[in-house]
């Protein structure tokens, strides 16, 4: 039932709300809830990583200047719809982009920038700490950047207080409490699936590893303590209500759940926290998470083993690039448009150039792409250099080159994909979809089941996105009956009677999927070549 607006202004005053800021690749969004999970209020702000000194960051200044703005323009949206001005929400939670460095010292400073998921830099530490702890460490890990740091002697190691990411950052600065959501901690260091906490005997091998250094401190007292969704981690401080709302109509008090990544609000928005389900993330990199039944076999470098908000194992594959390329693409398109005198919605333009795939030659007509803006884990790609690349055999139209740019977003991924499928022979009953890629009806799910050769489905709340899935978070630790688990509360109160588009996998689209992928394979001897010709002649 629809809430009166009179009863949605009586809930706002209350605070019988909830409240979900995610820092995304390229926005900043937060999201106001009410009890029955519907958007009541949002705001948001554009931002951008830019690489510094080597390294993939974002400007402290825009972290905060970001965070105040998407606030300041939700409680504008509050005011706007309700004439209230915002001063307590039910509960708040922050999330963002999983993984990266940010190390402080005992003053709360930043010793380096923040450096992001996006860097490649970790190459020497992850293989060395993979190695060591047999269990795949991930060059995105906050432990193998921190590695790497010792591997280069860089000189703010020894004076590190606190290692965190961006989300547990974000919580620390609001709360004073260092906190870190399950799934987010999964990206930070091995989890011990039987304790919920920091693997005990891999972090002994750690502090072993590095005890010649002599440094002042051991690692578990680096790290942000692990929370279970629905834990209480702390509330909004009298200094954090002035930061998150300068005018300082916010009050103070206001609990808040454990900060997570944008991996686990992932799989909460799209309801994918049970066995044999799974999610795929898009945006400007791309992720698949399956929820498994049991342990791998072995260590594969390709997959991430990381958890659900509630401490469940998950396989995750990660691949750091995914529609910057077709972006600027489509760029491309909109600048020739406007030079022949026609100014195109962006919408229309993107769903034009989309719909053109569904015309195109099953396997892209023998073109290939390779949409690498940063270096790429999954294919040993250090820099990236994006490379389009034909034949003269190959069927040369605005149809292929759109559906070849569309089947390469997800090319590294599939290569990940067919560990877990076929290697190890997880079962998948369906994929859940979200991001940006799917706001063009039917064309998005029709390129990832070719590629997942499983059923996919977009549901009416995908575009809600993961500030909502966090502001789901907060909630279920306000709402939440007693011993009521997270997949339960998602199941029977959230996505009750939420709808959904589901396209099962097209035999055509998968056929050529398939020859498109091993063209791809292949042609990675050339991919690697371009960069290393370009690397090896100054051409950064």
């Amino acid at each position: 039932m629809i809430m009166s607006h009179v009863d949605m202004k009586e809930a706002i005053t209350k605070g019988a709300t909830s409240l979900g800021i995610e820092f995304g690749s390229t926005r900043i969004k937060a999201v106001l809830i009410d009890e029955r999970f519907e958007t009541i209020a949002s705001g948001s702000y554009e931002w951008e990583n830019l690489l510094k000194d080597g390294y993939w960051t974002y400007n402290q200044e825009d972290i905060i200047t970001g965070l105040q703005t998407a606030y300041r323009e939700m409680k504008q949206d509050v005011e706007l719809k309700y004439g209230i001005t915002l001063q307590k929400v039910g509960s708040i939670g922050f999330s963002a982009m999983m993984h990266g460095y940010i190390a402080l010292d005992s003053a709360g400073e930043l010793l380096v920038p923040f450096r992001t998921w996006r860097n490649a830099t970790t190459g020497a530490a992850a293989r060395e700490l993979t190695e060591l702890l047999q269990f795949n460490i991930p060059e995105r890990w906050s432990i193998a950047h921190l590695y790497q740091a010792i591997l280069n002697e860089e000189t703010h190691v020894p004076r590190i207080d606190h290692l965190t990411t961006l989300a547990g950052y974000i919580h620390w600065l609001l709360t004073g409490n260092k906190a870190i959501g399950i799934g987010d901690a999964s990206g930070i260091f091995p989890i011990d699936e039987s304790t919920h906490n920091y693997h005990p005997s891999m972090i002994q091998q750690f502090d072993e590893r590095i005890a010649g250094k002599g440094y002042p401190w051991k690692v578990e007292n680096l790290l942000p303590k692990v929370y279970l969704a629905g834990e209480n981690a702390g509330a909004l401080t009298e200094a954090g209500a002035k930061l998150l709302d300068p005018s300082q109509d916010l009050q103070a008090g206001i609990p808040l759940c454990p900060p997570e990544g944008d991996a686990g609000t992932g799989m909460v928005a799209t309801n994918s926290v049970k066995k044999r389900t799974g999610n795929i993330s898009v945006g400007t990199s791309v992720f698949a998470m399956i929820v498994l039944e049991k342990e791998l076999s072995k260590v594969y470098p390709e997959i991430d083993m990381v958890t659900t908000p509630d401490g469940s194992p998950v396989g995750m594959v990660h691949a750091n690039n995914c529609s910057s390329d077709i972006n600027a693409w489509v760029g491309l398109f909109r600048e020739f448009s406007q030079a022949m005198g026609y100014e195109v919605d962006n919408g229309k333009l993107f769903s034009v150039l989309f719909n053109k795939a569904l015309e195109a030659d099953p396997d892209g007509g023998g073109l290939l792409s390779y949409g690498y803006y940063s270096g790429e884990n999954i294919t040993g790609l250090e820099k990236g250099r994006p490379l389009f690349v034909r034949s003269p055999e190959s069927n040369f139209n605005l149809a292929n080159f759109m559906r070849t740019h569309l089947f390469s977003a997800f090319g590294a991924l599939k290569l990940g994909m067919d560990i877990l499928t076929e290697e190890e022979n997880v079962a998948i009953d369906s994929i859940l979809a979200h991001g940006g890629l799917f706001k063009t009806p039917v064309v998005g799910q029709r390129i990832v089941a070719a590629a997942m050769n499983v059923p996919v489905s977009v549901m009416s709340t995908a575009g809600e996105g993961g500030a909502w899935g966090m502001a789901l978070l907060a909630s279920y630790m306000i709402n939440k009956d007693q011993e009521e688990s997270l997949d339960v509360f998602l199941e029977q109160k959230v996505f009750n009677d939420v709808e959904g588009v589901e396209v099962a996998p097209d035999a055509s689209d998968v056929k050529g999927f398939e020859a498109f992928i091993e063209r791809y394979r292949s042609g990675l001897a050339i991919e690697h070549a371009a960069v290393n010709h370009l690397v090896e002649n100054g051409r950064e």
